[in-house]
């Protein structure tokens, strides 16, 4: 979770951010970012009173006798952490020059210790295999479709709106690695969280540097 808490943080400033800026300017830039933060953030506090709150967690989150409807609040919890990346990746796909794998790799190293530790804690809670499965295919699934969604709605935009969104989509990504990543990654490791989140920011940086 460290490294991949790393690893989002050199895509959204390398990626995202630099990116939109040099397509639309800093008011966009900024404006967009902090609107996908607060957005992201409201949404993320309504589900949390619901019972997500540790939906990262490898321990630590609660079962239906505990909280009632946690499954669903957790579930509907870890589809809106992934919204964003979704969104970005489907305007990814209207670039006509390139593909960006740093991107891609970037979300790939990210969500593969997020979706890791999620199943972990479902497990814990005492929730079924065939829950977990179930519910890790409906959010691949919903995640492809709003990838789909976001590249056939934006196919016609204009290089401003697109950079103000993936700005959106760069502060909501960095409000949930605040939200839910680093917590879950300080909880189990500690003193070692920030040289493992530096490693991951600097093989995301290299990535990207590479594959310009």
């Amino acid at each position: 979770m460290a490294f991949g808490s790393g690893v989002l943080v050199s895509a959204l400033s390398f990626d995202l951010l630099d990116e939109a800026f040099r397509d639309a300017g800093i008011i966009p830039c900024v404006g967009g970012s902090f609107l996908g933060a607060v957005t992201f953030t409201a949404a993320a506090f309504f589900l949390n009173r619901r019972g997500a709150r540790h939906r990262k967690r490898s321990r630590g989150q609660p079962d239906e006798t505990e909280t009632a409807g946690s499954g669903l609040a957790i579930a509907a919890g870890a589809f809106l952490d992934g919204v964003p990346e979704s969104l970005v990746i489907g305007i990814s796909f209207l670039r006509a020059d390139r593909i960006d794998l740093a991107l891609l790799g970037a979300f790939f190293l990210s969500n593969f210790p997020e979706g890791l530790s999620s199943a972990a804690g479902m497990k814990r809670a005492g929730r079924s295999v065939r829950y977990v499965f179930t519910v890790w295919c409906f959010i691949a699934l919903a995640s492809a479709a709003a990838a789909a969604i976001g590249n056939l709605t934006f196919a016609n935009t204009s290089a401003a709106t697109l950079a103000f969104i993936n700005s959106f989509a760069a502060g909501a990504i960095l409000a949930m690695l605040a939200d839910t990543m680093i917590p879950e990654a300080f909880e189990e490791v500690h003193d070692l969280t920030g040289l493992i989140t530096a490693c991951g920011f600097l093989t995301a940086f290299a990535l990207s540097r590479l594959t310009d």
